[in-house]
């Protein structure tokens, strides 16, 4: 009987594993193609980004980019950035939505040395749990935001309003789901920010 019994408690093991397992890799797949995926996947790239041009904001996580985008065209970037770090990743996101804006942010979550809360100056906040653009030192990874340098994160604070859509996107993803090969970044990958 203990045999028999320990059978089942190792099949049933076995079951549970395999289950969340298939579970995830379902909800993983499930992500990608998320409907607002689909319906972002379905409009055409803007030129030089992994963003489509429903877009007014677009960052890349693999290249650590940004763009702005008006009518479809890059107006300013690529800038650098900096993202979420391990454990505290930046969302990627397809139809993320501004919906705050906060000139002098200071942050409720993190503290300075001193015990001052950090401050986020230009944050633009585009995901729930506080997740925004703003300036930061953007060769450091991030809590979750999107770090810019002061003079970029002015200009998205400027740029964007309030329900302008930003795109978080893993470029190879796009493109791979596009059936695109991945862009060479030529030689002006490196760009110092200004935009046109």
């Amino acid at each position: 009987m203990g045999k028999a019994r320990a059978l089942v408690v190792v099949m049933a093991a076995s079951v549970t594993v395999a289950t969340t397992v298939l579970a995830g890799q379902a909800f993983a797949e499930a992500d990608a193609a998320s409907p607002a995926a689909q319906a972002t996947r379905s409009k055409p790239l803007v030129e030089g980004t992994p963003c489509s041009i429903t877009a007014r904001a677009c960052v890349d996580l693999e290249s650590q980019q940004s763009w702005l985008i008006a009518d479809g065209e890059v107006v300013r970037g690529p800038v650098r950035i900096s993202s979420g770090g391990a454990g505290a990743e930046t969302p990627v996101g397809h139809s993320l939505r501004v919906y705050r804006k906060e000139a002098d942010r200071r942050s409720s979550e993190f503290r300075l040395p001193d015990g001052e809360p950090a401050p986020m100056p230009w944050a633009v906040f585009f995901d729930d749990g506080g997740i925004a653009f703003h300036a930061g030192d953007p060769t450091r990874a991030s809590a979750g935001c999107v770090r810019l340098a002061p003079e970029d994160a002015k200009a998205w604070f400027d740029f964007l309003q309030i329900g302008d859509q930003v795109q978080v996107v893993r470029a190879s993803e796009e493109y791979a789901a596009r059936g695109l090969s991945t862009p060479d970044p030529g030689p002006d990958a490196e760009s110092d920010g200004g935009g046109d």
